[in-house]
């Protein structure tokens, strides 16, 4: 009899360290979780649309910036001059215009005998000429207001300004980044899972995202990458298959981003671009 409990017993301790291996194999390899987890979010490359000398800066690095708040300004004298140039044209140009337009109507009213038809269609023609001249100038003093009114770089989102690396005396180039502004309207987390997880993980899925902080936040996910970038298959330069002569048999899995929707912040929780965090796929929850 003992020797048949011992039996027992053993059997059961076999089957309760089968179960056990099974689950954690299940869990580790099969169930839908990667500590691969980043934050990321849309960060706005702020470059002017004018150049010029950065005479303020009224903004700090890591600030809370609102959409329309002012990030930077450009010396604004070359393009107050340019508008008060373009305004001058503006008023020649009228001037113009109005001249040419009178001589003819003038010309228009004249009997037959005294003004020849073709120089009544000359005047005409010419009156449209300096109309088209005018409305040139008027097109020309728009773009002096707008260059002037770009002098002043504005945020385009609520966001967080970061690295902040520009002072006044700087020179600033059209169309060259002097500032970032992370929006902090669009943090997202990217989960790289191995291809192995990807049949139990689709788009709805609740998520929960354990930051390395502590937080733990909720999510769902939104879409799963189509595609990765294949190192072992690069085009050669007569952009044919670059085809690798060596094999490892012993295969990785490749991981695939998975982007994943945030739900809900907690307050007080802070999240930067970059972090790290684990997460975890509720299939069976959704």
């Amino acid at each position: 009899m003992k020797t048949f409990f011992s039996v027992v017993a053993t059997l059961v301790v076999v089957a309760a360290a089968a179960l056990l291996g099974h689950t954690v194999w299940d869990h580790y390899m099969a169930q839908p979780w990667t500590r691969d987890g980043r934050v990321r979010a849309d960060i706005i490359n702020v470059a002017p649309d004018v150049s010029g000398v950065v005479v303020a800066v009224p903004v700090h690095d890591n600030q809370l910036v609102k959409k329309g708040d002012v990030l930077m300004r450009i010396d604004p004298d070359h393009y107050q001059a340019a508008v008060a140039q373009a305004k001058a044209l503006v008023a020649s140009r009228k001037a113009t215009w109005q001249m040419r337009e009178v001589n003819a109507k003038r010309r228009a009213d004249m009997d037959s005998l005294v003004v020849s038809r073709e120089s009544r269609e000359d005047a005409g023609n010419t009156a449209n000429a300096a109309q088209a001249d005018y409305q040139q100038a008027q097109a020309e003093l728009a773009a002096a207001e707008l260059n002037l009114s770009r002098t002043q770089v504005l945020a385009t989102t609520d966001g967080y300004v970061t690295n902040l690396n520009v002072h006044p005396g700087d020179y600033a180039k059209v169309g060259e980044a002097k500032m970032a502004v992370v929006d902090r309207h669009s943090f997202w987390v990217y989960g790289y899972f191995e291809e192995s997880k990807l049949p139990r993980v689709h788009v709805g899925d609740p998520a929960r995202l354990e930051m390395m902080s502590g937080d733990v936040l909720r999510g769902h996910v939104e879409s799963i990458s189509r595609g990765i970038y294949d190192r072992d298959n690069p085009e050669s330069r007569e952009l044919v298959a670059d085809v690798n002569p060596t094999f490892n048999w012993v295969r990785l899995a490749q991981r695939v981003p998975v982007r994943i929707h945030l739900d809900a912040v907690p307050q007080g929780t802070v999240l930067a671009a970059g972090t790290t965090c684990t997460v975890v796929i509720e299939p069976d929850h959704a």
